[in-house]
């Protein structure tokens, strides 16, 4: 499913993130940015050992990555030129400020992407997965972040410096909700 907001190619896919061609492809990372299961730890190991050793020097110099913060590494063996870490929130309650870290990871994923010179972006599930953040909030938080940052981004040609957004969804019910709020029209 396709939808344009602000200028900009929005594509909902059902994959495997790993294998999905573009220019960035975001990682649902832990802050240590040294890997570990879900997607961080497929990213990793379908991008190889590239990854991990820039992660390890961006470590080095500036210890990790925070909460609703990103990195930018090479993407090694992926289809794709970059990686962007991004640290989702841990859920809890919903009511200790992970809506705003979750939207957060969306705006400064885009904002690597950018810097880097993507043109194009595919996002996994940020925080869905082991950190509990439930699929249609996690979904809502997504959307939103990512047409409030298009809509700010827009020149007055109506052109961004982004041609493509990917929500690349890997089970059935995060592309259904995703796949609702495409086909909103409220915005």
């Amino acid at each position: 499913m396709e939808k344009t907001i602000n200028g900009v190619r929005v594509n909902l896919v059902r994959g495997d993130i790993t294998r999905y061609e573009t220019d960035a492809i975001v990682n649902a990372a832990n802050s240590s940015l040294l890997g570990g299961g879900g997607v961080d730890g497929a990213i990793h190991r379908a991008g190889g050992p590239a990854i991990l050793e820039e992660c390890r020097k961006i470590r080095n110099r500036q210890g990790g990555c925070e909460t609703g913060d990103a990195v930018v590494t090479t993407a090694g063996r992926l289809p794709a030129k970059f990686v962007v870490h991004t640290v989702g929130p841990v859920y809890r309650d919903g009511r200790s400020g992970e809506e705003e870290q979750l939207k957060s990871c969306y705006v400064r994923s885009l904002e690597e992407a950018a810097a880097a010179g993507a043109r194009k972006i595919a996002f996994p599930n940020i925080s869905t997965g082991i950190y509990g953040y439930p699929k249609d909030k996690a979904a809502e938080a997504a959307w939103t972040a990512v047409q409030d940052w298009t809509a700010g981004r827009s020149s007055e040609d109506g052109e961004t410096f982004l041609e493509e957004i990917a929500f690349v969804c890997y089970d059935e019910e995060n592309e259904r909700l995703y796949r609702r709020l495409l086909e909103r029209k409220d915005r």
